[in-house]
């Protein structure tokens, strides 16, 4: 067991000091204990390193803001260890930072396995949705629900202990720290850069998985070299858990056969042996219930001015605050009367205003939601309303901002405010069953 400080990870080994590294990261809610059924078998041939994210299991509520930071707290952490070189393991969102390792630190990992993971987890409006309900109502609806998303119907039937197990995990994690990683997730996307992924991999996916099923690990398959794919049937999402045996021989001939050479320091090269030549075919695209368009932001024209054209940063800041549908909808419906427009407040509101460091965002959301109750912009505060929640208000500081527009922007104003803001609040927060 570690103790803990802010720049490292809470963790555990198990296995012989002698052995090769292992390291299992653990999936989004879940503490090291979901790898349980796998240590025995593992630790015969390795040392295993299991981890637990910031806030769950008990670790300190440190949030980490990025999968790129937990990376770096988990780099820091086996530094201070002495582990150099190890191999990898993780699940869903122990994938994306085996993903991030990879790409980033390669000569660090010595092989690779992605559980039920993906270059790029939903949208990045699921996620922050997701973390806009923990912030209203806790953590208690994200708990009722996991089994749903983590386990097959027969198996959350069959195996009611493991099934309260989840939920408990879940209900004990650090709502601040959870709200962090699913905005973590909601900015990782690295569809572009799998070809960098440079170590043996096994891509490992339940049959069932309903997250991230077999299309996104074909997608895997398909950009990383040197990948394989392997389909576990009768699994969902939690795969170790529903089918320990299955992911453990799996594991066992993966990291005994593709176990990548460390480099030579008296060359400072590596010999790699070439991966087979595959032909890149486009993965099957997952059936996609309200598919969300992808539209590139216009290219703006140079300005000429010496100082750096705030239309990149604006469109990112836009997309945080709004959100990616919001934004999309916008661009789609501009043409060549309101194009114009549409680039100028991406610039100026957002790439200028929206980005300068005086307020924080949940302060500009404040003055925003009163100037626009004063001005009787009802369409423009609906919208604001949702992005008031992404900005970390609560509806209770909703509801005081309104109420002091009341008192300075007139009674007849704040109650139609009243109606807006109630309808998205309602809409926002109400858990997903």
């Amino acid at each position: 067991m570690s103790e803990t400080p802010p720049n490292t990870l809470q963790y555990r080994f198990d296995g012989p000091e002698e052995a090769p590294v292992l390291i299992l990261g653990p999936s989004l809610g879940t503490t090291w204990h979901m790898w349980d059924r796998q240590v025995p078998e593992l630790t015969q041939q390795w040392r295993v390193f299991r981890f637990d994210l910031p806030g769950h299991g008990g670790a300190p509520a440190y949030p980490a803001g990025s999968v790129t930071d937990l990376a770096t707290r988990l780099l820091a952490t086996l530094d201070s260890l002495g582990v150099q070189r190890f191999g990898y393991a993780g699940c869903a969102f122990g994938g994306a930072l085996g993903i991030e390792l990879a790409l980033r630190h390669p000569e660090r990992i010595a092989s690779l396995a992605l559980i039920a993971a993906s270059p790029r987890f939903g949208t990045a409006d699921e996620f922050r949705q997701r973390g806009v309900i923990v912030r209203t109502n806790g953590l208690d609806p994200i708990a009722r629900t996991s089994p749903d998303r983590w386990f097959t119907t027969g198996f959350a039937a069959a195996q009611p202990a493991i099934t309260e197990w989840a939920v408990q995990m879940v209900r004990t994690t650090d709502p601040g720290c959870y709200i962090a990683a699913c905005e973590a997730l909601a900015s990782f996307d690295v569809r572009s850069q799998l070809a960098g992924v440079a170590v043996p991999t096994l891509v490992l996916v339940g049959s069932d998985d309903q997250v991230t099923g077999p299309a996104e690990a074909r997608t895997l398959v398909a950009g990383i070299p040197d990948a394989r794919l392997a389909v576990v049937p009768g699994a969902s999402h939690l795969v170790p858990v529903e089918q320990p045996a299955a992911v453990t021989d799996l594991l066992v001939r993966h990291f005994s056969t593709a176990w990548q050479p460390a480099y030579d320091s008296s060359t400072g090269q590596m010999a790699i042996v070439a991966a087979p030549v595959k032909p890149v075919l486009a993965a099957p695209a997952a059936p996609q219930p309200t598919p969300v368009a992808e539209i590139a932001p216009a290219v703006a024209p140079p300005r000429g001015t010496g100082r750096p054209d705030p239309y990149a940063t604006g469109i990112k800041v836009r997309r945080e605050v709004l959100g990616d549908a919001h934004v999309d909808r916008a661009l789609a419906q501009a043409d060549d009367f309101s194009g114009d427009f549409q680039e100028f407040i991406t610039r100026y509101a957002w790439g200028e205003i929206w980005d300068r460091p005086g307020l924080d965002r949940r302060s500009r959301s404040c003055v925003t939601l009163t100037a626009l109750v004063a001005g009787g912009h009802l369409d423009e505060l609906a919208f604001h309303v949702r992005a008031a929640l992404r900005n970390g208000l609560t509806p209770t500081e909703i509801k005081e901002v309104l109420l002091q527009a009341a008192v300075y922007c007139g009674v007849p104003a704040a109650n139609s405010a009243f109606k807006v803001a109630q309808k998205v609040i309602r809409e926002e927060t109400t858990p997903q069953e």
